[in-house]
């Protein structure tokens, strides 16, 4: 598999980052990151790290290769339907861009 190091990777990681960050302070009201959202983070930051479509990688909703197992799967549309409109109140550059991409 290729590696990605590029800021595209960075950017991303850092969005699910803040995604998780969110959904876990508004759900388990945690001020950090609970276990199981804590090996999520690092489960779904090990999978943007090795996309085989290297710098590339569309959205994964357009992606057509699934990088998730069905639990992670389902775990993080969950943080996503919670964090993203949140997003935009807390890091609205960063949400847009996101958007945009």
């Amino acid at each position: 598999m290729l590696r990605r190091t590029t800021g595209q990777t960075q950017l991303e990681t850092a969005m699910v980052r803040l995604m998780v960050e969110l959904y876990c302070k508004g759900n388990h009201s945690r001020t950090s990151l609970c276990e199981s959202c804590g090996e999520l983070l690092r489960y779904a930051q090990q999978q943007v790290e090795s996309c085989p479509y290297g710098s590339k990688k569309p959205a994964c909703r357009r992606c057509t290769i699934h990088c998730y197992d069905a639990d992670h799967r389902d775990r993080i549309r969950a943080v996503m339907r919670y964090a993203g409109p949140r997003l935009l109140f807390r890091h609205p550059l960063l949400a847009v861009r996101h958007m945009l991409r």
